[in-house]
């Protein structure tokens, strides 16, 4: 059975991990036959924000502790990450890539990435295992690599920024994913567009799908 471990950044699409795009990936990985483990850092997340109203609240909240909502309480540090445990990793979108797994929300191309997010990158790629990216996820991919074809849609400026951190960037649509082969990353747009959560449900599949596919 293919083991593929799931990167959480929170919960809630404005500060953490995009819930319909982890949910929907974790059953893509399921209904493929495969199985999942979720990991996050364990960190304090930038800040919290009212879902409701877009306004900052003032409290602190972890982000494992956050994304164990998502992985109801299963969850590990990423920092106990091991590629030799799993055939390939998957990142989910949501504001927490770049505002907690990086710094992309604020410092654009001049952003880092968090220390357990690039390591657990880098050592993937090093296994030669399969790395999977939806919505914002592929900007952090193009920050650890700078060599790699990645899609998050249509969006010039992010798809800008993509290319000033010398990668490439392909156009995508709904449930659509761009494949990099030499790298075996695989990247979809989902709510990097106007989309619906049948269309995001699309993307993630093919994203999973491909993933597997190239982990066998």
């Amino acid at each position: 059975m293919t083991k593929i471990a799931v990167v959480l950044s929170g919960c809630g699409v404005f500060d953490g991990a995009e819930i319909h795009e982890s949910v929907l990936t974790l059953l893509a990985i399921h209904r493929a036959g495969a199985s999942y483990q979720c990991f996050a850092p364990d960190m304090d997340q930038y800040h919290v924000i009212n879902h409701m109203t877009g306004d900052d609240m003032k409290e602190k909240r972890n982000v494992m502790v956050e994304a164990s909502r998502i992985s109801r309480g299963d969850i590990k540090p990423l920092s106990d990450y091991n590629p030799a445990d799993f055939d390939a990793i998957i990142l989910p979108g949501g504001f927490g890539a770049a505002k907690n797994l990086s710094t992309f929300a604020f410092d654009g191309p001049d952003c880092s990435v968090q220390a357990d997010v690039e390591k657990a990158l880098k050592a993937t790629r090093a296994a030669d295992k399969p790395i999977g990216a939806l919505c914002i996820s592929p900007a952090v991919l193009a920050k650890v690599f700078d060599d790699i074809t990645v899609t998050i849609g249509q969006d010039e400026g992010v798809s800008g920024a993509i290319q000033a951190m010398g990668c490439t960037h392909e156009s995508t649509d709904h449930g659509e994913i761009i494949v990099d082969a030499k790298t075996k990353i695989v990247t979809t747009p989902c709510y990097m567009l106007e989309a619906n959560i049948g269309q995001i449900a699309d993307g993630a599949e093919a994203c999973v799908q491909e993933v597997i596919k190239l982990a066998q």
